[in-house]
């Protein structure tokens, strides 16, 4: 597992509908990205939950804009007349986080457009597994791009890096959230994703998917933590979850119940 990593050449502008303020931005192959900065609110946490949860999208079969690495040079945005966005490029030097920007996609809506019972229950899972508490009908986090449903901004997942305690509970948790889930009503196949999940992502696979994570993102922690005991923490997040999937596979059932 690689990712490129391409350099800013640039600025665009900004996406506001998010809250961690991304861009839009040209890089050196000539492709345009939708760039997650480091210098967010919620910092290289978001990039490290954009990061896996695209890559593990990815493993499943699920389409995800190309996710590269995106360098910002120490020059980039001197120019830039907005003090906030000048502050955010100046305290995001360095190592960020980009999605391949599909031009002319429309956002997925859910009356409209139907999504096929496996698609739609492969996502809920993921996005259980994941503990993703985006992806609801108020933000939908998909688009449509030729006539294909494709999955976006991951930077929501993994909350528990958040508090960065008590990471065995939290890995346990059922996630309730999931009722909200914008898929769940098209989710009929939940039990046959699960195996063919479990199946995909084997410890293996998730050691791959945390030693993804450079060092200049898992830089984050006061404790005496180095990058390496920080995969280490995710890795067992992970697997844990994994094998305890009935938890929030039993979760996800449940709710749907109370749908249909």
């Amino acid at each position: 597992m690689t990712l490129r990593t391409v350099n800013v050449t640039r600025y665009i502008t900004p996406l506001r509908e998010g809250g961690s303020l991304p861009a839009l931005a040209e890089a050196d192959d000539d492709f345009k990205y939708v760039v997650k900065f480091r210098g967010s609110g919620h910092g290289t946490k978001m990039l490290i939950s954009e990061l896996v949860g695209g890559v593990v999208a990815k493993l499943l079969k699920l389409r995800v804009p190309e996710l590269v690495f995106v360098q910002l040079d120490e020059a980039f945005g001197q120019t830039e007349g907005d003090e906030e966005i000048q502050d955010l490029l100046q305290g995001s030097r360095g190592l960020n986080i980009g999605l391949h920007f599909l031009s002319g996609a429309l956002a997925f809506d859910p009356i409209t457009t139907k999504v096929d019972g496996m698609t739609a229950s492969m996502i809920v899972w993921m996005d259980a597994f994941l503990t993703n508490v985006d992806r609801t009908v108020k933000n939908t986090n998909m688009l449509m791009w030729h006539k294909d449903l494709w999955l976006i901004d991951h930077g929501a997942t993994l909350y528990f890096h958040h508090s960065w305690t008590n990471v065995e509970k939290q890995a346990m948790t059922p996630f309730a959230l999931i009722k909200d889930h914008v898929l769940l009503p098209f989710a009929d196949k939940l039990e046959e994703a699960n195996a063919i999940c479990k199946n995909i992502l084997t410890n293996d696979v998730i050691r791959e998917v945390v030693n993804l994570i450079p060092d200049e993102f898992a830089n984050w922690t006061e404790e005496d933590e180095t990058p390496e005991t920080i995969r280490e923490t995710y890795f067992r997040f992970l697997t844990l979850r994994l094998e305890n999937s009935e938890n929030f596979l039993n979760e996800a059932l449940h709710a749907r119940q109370t749908l249909i």
